[in-house]
């Protein structure tokens, strides 16, 4: 390198660095992905054309000028609109830069720096608030259902930012997950094809323990029935799943744990003599009855952990209340925010809208349970499942 390129290399290179530092501050929290590409991939070149005089001016201009030379191509600095006012603010606050001048060097007109919307977003904030007082356990998911099934035509985007401003959002707790490779649950195509049975202990307000019989159907998620009681013997056990039976027929399998009421003689032999397989998961593995079990955590979120019960009888109207706005009013991710009943009567449905035809989500989320052509074998209880997502 020759004496003249060595003392512009110098000249240029406190430009760069300042550059560099003015990008940061014009960026902020955005410039990690800048830093990386400089690094890895390309280098920084700032334009010196416009530059005038020393020191502050040519900070400025480095501003402007400043591009990032990636993979061979210049791409040009672009912010959105709110970080570039907020860089302008930055600005204003740590250089003393006028805000015609930090709207001049971030691109940004100063007519729409200055733009104040003038849209109240207090309706929907005392809508959403009395929502969240009757649902406290719902997310602004379920609440904007909420809001679109009585009327309001509102942008879920919206709804998230003021549900956030408002202080609504649900903090749950992160849980740490083991890596586990397994299958997912058997998809069941129809209703009444499998029912899953568990149990959820609780107590009521003179400490005596009381336990809660679930029963739901695979295919719809409707909850077939919540009895509740301070202990289930077999013969009690048969007895609901036969009332159920009595209106909706015998499904072919029945997903269970291991427990004394469901491995008994009288479940075994009632299960033979109307022909129903019961599917006995492995002993500590809840994941292979996923289904019910994160229903049972919706339950125990939504009504045990918020509900006091005076005694036996104010815990059975209770659970009946919540089973019955589980499945007509509550929204089900997995059903595409539809209810349990609406889902099941839409897949009931006469003529071409019906079976599978009638599984088809128009409101874009996935189904966790879609129709497949696979069989079930027998034998399935043997197999390892993991738990389908269920909400």
């Amino acid at each position: 390198m020759t004496e003249a390129g060595g003392d512009q290399h110098q000249r240029r290179a406190p430009i760069r660095e300042r550059a560099h530092h003015a990008g940061a501050a014009a960026v902020g929290d955005r410039t990690t992905l800048i830093e990386r590409n400089e690094v890895k991939d390309g280098f920084a070149e700032v334009n010196t054309d416009r530059l005038s005089g020393h020191g502050e001016s040519s900070f400025v201009g480095s501003v402007r000028r400043f591009r990032i030379i990636y993979r061979r191509r210049t791409i040009p600095l672009r912010l959105e609109l709110v970080a570039r006012k907020a860089a302008i603010e930055q600005l204003q606050g740590e250089y003393a830069f006028s805000q015609r001048r930090g709207c001049e060097l971030l691109q940004v007109a100063v007519g729409t720096f200055r733009y104040a919307s003038r849209r109240s977003d207090e309706p929907l904030r005392t809508r959403l608030t009395a929502l969240a007082r009757e649902k406290p356990r719902f997310g602004y998911r379920r609440l904007h259902v909420l809001l679109r099934r009585d009327g309001d035509a509102v942008n879920h985007k919206r709804v998230h930012r003021v549900y956030r401003a408002a202080g609504l959002a649900i903090r749950r707790k992160k849980r740490k997950h083991c890596a586990r490779v397994g299958q997912p649950l058997t998809p069941r195509t129809a209703p009444n094809q499998e029912w899953a049975l568990d149990f959820v202990a609780d107590r009521v307000e003179c400490g005596r323990a009381i336990r809660v019989l679930s029963v739901a159907d695979a295919f719809t998620r409707e909850c077939l029935a919540l009895e509740v009681d301070t202990s289930f013997a077999s013969p009690r056990v048969t007895r609901v799943l036969e009332a159920i039976a009595a209106e909706r027929g015998l499904p072919q399998w029945i997903r269970c744990d291991n427990g004394s009421e469901l491995t008994s003689r009288h479940f075994l032999a009632w299960c033979v003599e109307h022909k129903v397989e019961p599917l006995h998961i492995q002993p500590g593995r809840p994941v292979q009855n996923g289904r019910l079990e994160s229903f049972n955590g919706r339950m125990r979120d939504e009504l045990l952990n918020i509900s006091w019960f005076h005694n036996l009888f104010d815990a059975r109207r209770k659970v009946a209340a919540w089973r019955r706005e589980y499945n007509e009013t509550r929204p089900h991710s997995s059903l595409g925010y539809l209810t349990p009943h609406a889902f099941a009567a839409r897949a009931a449905g006469p003529g071409k809208d019906g079976g599978r035809a009638a599984l088809e989500n128009p409101s874009g989320f996935p189904l966790s349970h879609g129709p497949t052509t696979a069989g079930f074998s027998r034998g399935a209880q043997n197999e390892t499942h993991a738990p389908s997502t269920m909400a």
